[in-house]
């Protein structure tokens, strides 16, 4: 994967994470909201944390977008993952939110899975590529009978 990739993937990471701490940050100013009161939640896109933690999670999804543009989904997703991490620290450090021991234990299981998977290809080696199956599927379509039984 080149430079670009990798800051794609980094772009993820923080983008997620520091979007779900801006809304949560937003969210605990709002209060609860239930079923009954959905037009609260007009209310909370007044709040400037919950803007810029939407802002953050918008270019999470352009930037995961991306990311699957180029690789596979079993690549990204357990990537994204580390962004867990990142997000244990941004509740514990900024949010002020206590993380127990089994909560920080999951995050170490986190991390060594992330480093399994980001071991292997980015990119299913024998599967081809967008122009690849285009031309593939009308190769096979040119040596197969049409409905008249006669060959394109």
């Amino acid at each position: 994967m080149t430079f670009r990739k990798y800051l794609v993937i980094l772009a993820v990471l923080l983008s997620g994470s520091t979007g779900d701490a801006f809304l949560s940050r937003g969210m605990s100013q709002i209060g609860p909201i239930d079923v009954h009161h959905l037009g609260h939640l007009l209310t909370a896109l007044t709040n400037p944390w919950v803007l810029i933690g939407i802002a953050c999670l918008l270019a999470f999804m352009a930037s995961y977008m991306t990311a699957l543009s180029f690789a596979d989904l079993t690549y990204v997703l357990p990537a994204t993952a580390f962004g867990y991490v990142n997000m244990v620290a941004i509740a514990h450090f900024w949010l002020g939110e206590h993380i127990s021991l089994t909560r920080w234990a999951g995050v170490g299981l986190i991390v060594l899975g992330v480093g399994v998977v980001a071991g292997g290809p980015a990119r299913t080696p024998d599967r081809p590529e967008e122009g690849e199956a285009a031309s593939t599927a009308k190769e096979a379509n040119a040596c197969s009978p049409d409905a008249s039984g006669e060959r394109a």
